[in-house]
């Protein structure tokens, strides 16, 4: 079974940066949407502290994120990026599975990517995502290029919001009509 170490906190700036976001957007009326956490099984608990030093998942994630956004199901699942390749054995399959699922039950999916070295976010439509997936299954790339993505749905913090994705979503939303 897999085991939960210090790799597992890549990206806790990025999720505490979604969370500060989320409190916002709930605030203001926008969106509900909840972090979900990742179940582990503590092995090994210091005893003074009681921080949790070994532990195993006990069941595979889906999304980091899920909820509602003035109405329509979203989930999501936030990744960091320190070059300018992607490579896409950071996504899952059961996560690409789940996220096809709740596309069909009328939900829209979609990853939140940093590109840290760009102090830029990406919003991925699932769709793009797809079009990567089935390349590297095809024998191609096993990776996506920064200059491969869709140039309209690059973002930047604004207005005390320190990753607003609402605007994408809403390009993601207006191009499915």
């Amino acid at each position: 079974m897999p085991t939960w170490n210090s790799r597992g906190l890549r990206g806790s700036a990025l999720e505490e940066f979604i969370n500060r976001t989320n409190e916002k957007y709930l605030e203001h009326g926008l969106a509900l949407i909840q972090k979900i956490p990742t179940p582990i099984t503590p092995i090994k608990i210091e005893k003074e502290s009681r921080h949790i030093t070994l532990a195993y998942f006990d069941q595979k994630s889906t999304v980091d994120y899920i909820g509602a956004v003035q109405g329509i199901p979203v989930c999501f699942d936030a990744k960091e990026c320190h070059t300018n390749t992607f490579p896409l054995q950071n996504i899952h399959e059961h996560q690409v599975l789940f996220m096809k699922n709740f596309e069909a039950q009328g939900g829209i999916a979609f990853f939140l990517i940093s590109f840290t070295s760009r102090d830029e976010f990406y919003y991925l439509r699932l769709e793009k995502l797809m079009e990567f997936w089935q390349r590297t299954k095809d024998g191609g790339r096993k990776s996506f290029r920064y200059e491969e993505l869709e140039p309209e749905y690059f973002f930047q913090s604004k207005g005390g919001i320190l990753v607003p994705y609402l605007d994408a979503l809403q390009k993601d939303l207006h191009g499915r009509d």
